[in-house]
């Protein structure tokens, strides 16, 4: 028995690293007075990175307590894409935390926490497992959501953020528990035993639906995109980008679980959910995105897009679909990344900016500014040979060898009506007159913002190795 425990506990070293040092940093942060702040930031930096060792350097297949807790080559995949976001989330909070006084030990102690309910996410193998792991990571971003108790409009988004949670957790748990009672049980793997070759009940028809409903709220698609506008513009902007990435790469992960594991045998039914919420998530992104003025507003438009595009390759339900899925998470990832670096960048002398308009003519006051977000926009909008059209190259190449060929076609479409707002963006950083010159950047936000345009702008150079490790993650599930 106790031989067994250890063996599960080693297998999911990471979270019990996170969960045990997020405990022993609250103290730290109650116990060290003024510069609380930088020490619990520090250690917590330090903390995540070595859960992204243990993920990376001491690789372990297999299941623990009782199956609940899996781990194969897709779990660490995106276990490490999940901890990359939150460790540049909270390098880059650095600068911003000094400015505007939101230097309070408890922002990187909740990082830490809700990371350990995404890597909980990302290994869930049961319904309970993924639930916990869901709630965990969401309470812990509710706060943060609302984290700046100054604001009203850090208020409002998490209060928003939260009533519209708690209906998807609701919704959540009403697919479970239709779920358990026309299988008899909440594992994955048993659930798709349970469905094979058996009668396609209705009842679990309606409970995958009610299931995919709370995931595509935690991924922000359409239809269940409505919080992310206003809880992006209105919470503090390292907390956006935290929203934008680390929890991005956890949801999309389970979605990914529960479809290509639990529900496996039901890919006619769930296909038809995941097409429909690619769709409209694409086609909401691209029209919507048209009229912002906030460029926090755009991004969470953006996001909505992105995830439209992602899906395009998981609604193939292929090897490709699903290597296709998690090489454009990885893109992405890098892409929001460097551009919440410039986004935090983004002060004159009056203090912090996001308006679109207060780029204007940014190339003549700081061309090496104006040159980076501008990879960046065209990376978003899929322009070869940079990053973003590999990602959407991926995804659409699998669902076309899959025969959604409309979908692809209509993806396509999306994308380029999409382009439209990002190259609106360098036409006012290059062609317009000039407005207040930003401020120099701080280090940490140059450092991600020069590697994060590096990827975007050599990921050919690099295509391969991920490639194969993409393939490998993917066939986690074949």
């Amino acid at each position: 028995m106790y031989t067994d425990l250890i063996a599960h506990l080693t297998l999911a070293a990471p979270e019990v690293l996170l969960a045990v040092g997020a405990l022993v940093l609250l103290m730290v942060g109650v116990f060290s007075g003024d510069r609380a702040s930088t020490i619990v930031t520090g250690l917590s930096v330090a903390l995540l990175l070595g859960a992204l060792a243990l993920v990376l350097v001491f690789p372990a297949d297999g299941a623990a307590f009782g199956t609940a807790f899996i781990s194969d080559s897709f779990t660490r995949f995106m276990k490490v894409l999940t901890l990359i976001g939150s460790v540049v989330t909270l390098i880059m909070s650095v600068g911003f935390a000094k400015d505007q006084k939101f230097n309070k030990f408890e922002f990187p102690v909740l990082v830490v926490l809700s990371t350990v309910g995404m890597l909980l996410m990302v290994s869930a193998n049961n319904m309970l497992a993924l639930y916990l792991g869901l709630e965990m990571s969401s309470l812990a971003l509710y706060v943060l959501a609302a984290f700046n108790r100054d604001s009203v409009r850090s208020t409002e988004a998490g209060l928003k953020y939260f009533v519209l949670g708690a209906l998807s957790s609701g919704m959540l748990l009403y697919g479970i528990s239709l779920v358990y009672g026309y299988t008899g049980t909440i594992n994955f793997a048993d659930i798709a035993a349970a469905v094979t070759g058996g009668e396609r009940q209705l009842g679990l028809v309606f409970g995958l639906v009610f299931i995919m409903a709370g995931l595509a709220f935690k991924i922000s698609a359409v239809p269940f995109h409505m919080w992310t506008p206003d809880v992006y513009e209105g919470a503090p902007t390292p907390v956006t980008a935290f929203f934008a990435a680390a929890p991005k790469m956890a949801a999309v992960a389970l979605l990914v679980r529960v479809t290509m594991g639990a529900f496996a045998p039901l890919s006619a039914d769930w296909q038809q959910i995941i097409v429909f919420v690619a769709l409209a998530s694409m086609i909401l992104g691209a029209f919507a995105a048209i009229g912002q003025k906030n460029i926090k507003r755009l991004m969470a438009y953006s996001s909505i897009s992105h995830v439209g595009y992602a899906l395009v390759g998981l609604a193939a339900g292929t090897v490709d679909g699903v290597r296709g899925v998690a090489i454009y998470m990885l893109i992405y990832l890098v892409m929001t990344l460097g551009t919440f670096a410039f986004i935090l960048a983004m002060r004159n002398k009056n203090g912090t900016v996001e308006e679109i308009n207060d780029l204007a003519g940014l190339s003549r006051t700081n061309p090496v500014m104006a040159t980076i977000m501008t990879i960046f926009l065209f990376s978003l909008a899929g322009i070869p040979p940079l990053a973003g059209f590999f990602g959407k190259w991926y995804t659409f190449l699998a669902a076309v060898q899959a025969g959604l060929v409309p979908l692809a076609v209509i993806g396509i479409v999306a994308s380029v009506v999409g382009a439209f707002y990002y190259l609106r963006m360098i036409k006012i950083m290059w062609f317009d007159e000039p407005a207040a010159g930003l401020e120099a950047p701080a280090g940490e936000l140059k450092l991600v913002m020069g590697v994060s345009a590096a990827f975007v702008l050599l990921y050919a150079l690099i295509a391969s190795p991920i490639m194969i490790w993409a393939t490998n993650a993917a066939k986690a599930f074949f």
